[in-house]
């Protein structure tokens, strides 16, 4: 039987932590950043849990 492979998109995407979370990046950080406040901003490039409802699809993903 073949290997399994992680999608590799979704390897890019995703970050999991020693405790088994799995970390995102937030959207509307690329362009058009002038009219976005600062602390907007800030917490746009801080990462983020992905939700519940996304997880198990996310771990199928990762073969996790």
């Amino acid at each position: 039987m073949k290997k399994l492979k992680a999608s590799k998109s979704a390897a890019k995407r995703f970050k999991v932590t020693g405790t088994g979370k799995i970390l995102r990046r937030h959207s509307h950080a690329r362009h058009i950043l002038t009219k976005k406040s600062r602390k907007r901003l800030r917490k746009l490039g801080s990462p983020a849990l992905i939700s519940k409802a996304d997880k198990g699809r996310v771990k199928r993903m990762l073969n996790i």
